[in-house]
C-alpha cells in the first residue's frame, strides 16, 4: 500500500514539471514527497457528542389491544354541598317509649295548711261580699203574699244572669201569676223609683209559648200590654214588668233591675 501511493505521488509530479526544464537533481531531490506513516496506537474515546436533530416522525403504529382493568383508584375530594331540599311529608308516628325513671321526691311545704285556710278565707270573703251587696240594695224592704216573699234587686244584670243570682240565694225570678200579686209588684217597682224589672216569664224555649221561670205553663193570667208581645226584630225572648204593672217582650241580654221571689217555708 505505501509503495502505491509512491508511484501514485512521482506520476503526479511529472505532470506538474514542463518537459523543458533544466532543473538540477538538487533541485529534484528538494521536492518533498508525503508518504503515509505507520498506523499508529488508538486514542482515547472522544467525549460524548451533541444530540443530533430530531428525525422525521415516523408512521402511526397499529392500534393494540385492550389491557386488563386498573385498579380502583382512591376515593377524590368530596364536592360542592348541593343546596337544601323541599321539607319531606310528616312520618307515621313512632311506638312509645319506655316510661323514664322516677324523680326525687320533692320538698315537703310546712305551708301547706296556711295556704288552704287562706284560700278558704278568701272564698268566704267573696260570699259574704255578694251576700252583703245583694242585702244592701234589699234596704227598701221585701213584699209578701202568703206564701212568698218578693225582694228587689237593683243590679242591672241581663237575664239569664238575674235568673241566676236569684237562684243563688235559695229563689227565682219572681212569677206573678194573678192580678193582687202583679199589682204589689207594680207598686213596688214605682216606689222604688224605677221604670221597668225583668220577671220569671220568657219563651226560650219555644218561640210563641212564654213560660214561667220554673217552665210551669201560664194558664189564665196576663198582663200584656196592647201589641205584645210582639217578638220585634226577632230576639225577643224575655219579659219585663213596668211599673204600671204591664208586660211587654224584651231581649234577654238588656241588663236590667229584676224581682226575685222566695217560698216563705224555705227562708
Amino acid at each position: 500500500m505505501g509503495g502505491q501511493l509512491a508511484l501514485i505521488s512521482l506520476a503526479l509530479l511529472s505532470l506538474v514539471l514542463p518537459a523543458d526544464s533544466q532543473q538540477t537533481a538538487d533541485d529534484a531531490c528538494s521536492v518533498q514527497i508525503l508518504v503515509p506513516g505507520l498506523k499508529g496506537d488508538a486514542g482515547e474515546k472522544g467525549d460524548k457528542g451533541a444530540p443530533g436533530r430530531p428525525g422525521r416522525v415516523g408512521p402511526t403504529g397499529e392500534k393494540g389491544g385492550v389491557g386488563d382493568k386498573g385498579q380502583k383508584g382512591s376515593v377524590g375530594r368530596h364536592g360542592k354541598i348541593g343546596p337544601i331540599g323541599s321539607k319531606g311529608e310528616k312520618g307515621d308516628s313512632g311506638d312509645m317509649g319506655p316510661p323514664g325513671p322516677s324523680g326525687e321526691p320533692g320538698v315537703p311545704c310546712e305551708c301547706s295548711q296556711l295556704r288552704k285556710a287562706i284560700g278558704e278565707m278568701d272564698n268566704q270573703v267573696t260570699q259574704l261580699t255578694s251576700e252583703l251587696k245583694f242585702i244592701k240594695n234589699a234596704v227598701a224592704g221585701v213584699r209578701e203574699t202568703e206564701g212568698k216573699l218578693y225582694l228587689l234587686v237593683k243590679e242591672e244584670r241581663a237575664y239569664l244572669d238575674a235568673q241566676r243570682a236569684c237562684q243563688g240565694r235559695g229563689g227565682a225570678l219572681a212569677m206573678p201569676r194573678d192580678e193582687a200579686t202583679n199589682g204589689l209588684l207594680a207598686a213596688y217597682v214605682a216606689q222604688a223609683g224605677l221604670a221597668r224589672v225583668f220577671i220569671g216569664i220568657s219563651d226560650l224555649d219555644r218561640e210563641g209559648t212564654f213560660v214561667y221561670a220554673d217552665r210551669s205553663p201560664m194558664q189564665t193570667f196576663h198582663k200584656w200590654r196592647g201589641g205584645e208581645p210582639n217578638n220585634a226584630y226577632d230576639e225577643e225572648d224575655c219579659v219585663e214588668m213596668e211599673a204600671s204593672g204591664g208586660w211587654n217582650d224584651v231581649a234577654c241580654h238588656l241588663p236590667m233591675h229584676f224581682l226575685c221571689e222566695f217560698d216563705k217555708e224555705h227562708v
